[in-house]
């Protein structure tokens, strides 16, 4: 395997994957990221065999296709602490590999490709797609609800009903809840409506992952698995199992309801001053609507 890159691409496709290598793990080969190169491409990936990130690094050159594991925190360092504007040469000869940069060479040991866990890849066939704004207002308004701490393992994911036309995202722990819909797709062919349970932790890797691009993120379901892609990016994570609570008996449908719009910012600052006078024992605040 031989593969050329600057430093700016494989950075940033390494802070991208890392994220979900393990510092510690019972089986070691975890805290590896796995380099594949096939013609002119180049994937790296990385699992904590809850969540497996799998990203492509942009403007390579490529000589020679082939798999390696690489040591994250090594590999990281080693391309981190490189000037601006480097260029990498990573090649194996199956015994090591050898990084090379201008005034340095670095020589890794090598593990076998083939111990390391499967990281799936998006399907080519149909999915939901949303836009890249809707997402991140979707997680940033759900997964502080979330209780990744609670017995019911439910709440401690972001529910997602999506169909044709629509998403709903819902984040509780019990005691709070947030909700937040917007427009979806479907593209490549027909899905029926799908209800997955997201890990709040996978959210916020797939808010990490979209970047400044604006490019649709597109979501399947397969099996026990969610699969989110964006820009060169793919993310799955198992489903969270368990039951969700019944969160539409919060919002019942009553022609007798009273409909109150109010500005955020006053709102806040109104509720802050009231909370200044809260206690442990008394923390509520009375709201009043004339």
């Amino acid at each position: 395997m031989n593969l050329r890159c600057t430093r700016e691409p494989l950075l940033a496709a390494l802070q991208t994957a890392a994220v979900v290598v393990p510092s510690r793990s019972t089986r070691p080969i975890l805290t590896n990221v796995k380099l594949d190169v096939d013609g002119s491409t180049a994937v790296l990936s990385a699992t904590d065999l809850e969540i497996g990130i799998r990203t492509e690094i942009e403007g390579v050159e490529t000589t020679a296709a082939g798999s390696v594991l690489l040591p994250s925190v090594r590999l990281m360092a080693i391309v981190r602490e490189s000037p601006p504007g480097t260029t990498f040469e990573i090649e194996t000869d199956g015994n090591a590999t050898v990084v090379k940069a201008a005034r340095s060479q670095f020589r890794l040991p090598a593990e076998d490709p083939v111990e390391f866990p499967s990281v799936a890849t998006f399907p080519t066939d149909a999915c939901f797609e949303l836009s890249t704004p809707l997402v991140r207002e979707l997680v940033r308004r759900t997964v502080f609800a979330t209780d990744n701490e609670s017995s019911r393992y439910a709440l401690g994911g972001v529910l997602l009903e999506l169909t044709d036309a629509t998403v709903v995202a819902v984040g509780t722990d019990g005691r709070r809840l947030a909700k937040m819909e917007g427009p979806s797709s479907i593209q490549g062919g027909e899905l029926p409506a799908t209800q997955p349970i997201v890990p709040a932790r996978a959210m916020q890797l797939i808010e990490r992952s979209l970047g400044d691009a604006e490019a649709p993120v597109k979501l399947a379901v397969q099996g026990s698995d969610v699969l989110i892609h964006t820009g060169y990016t793919t993310i799955s994570a198992r489903l969270v199992e368990g039951r969700f609570p019944r969160w539409r008996d919060v919002f019942p449908e009553r022609p007798d309801a009273v409909s109150v719009k109010v500005v955020a910012g006053p709102l806040l600052s109104a509720v802050r001053q009231a909370a200044i006078v809260t206690s442990e024992q008394s923390k509520g605040v009375d709201f009043g609507f004339e």
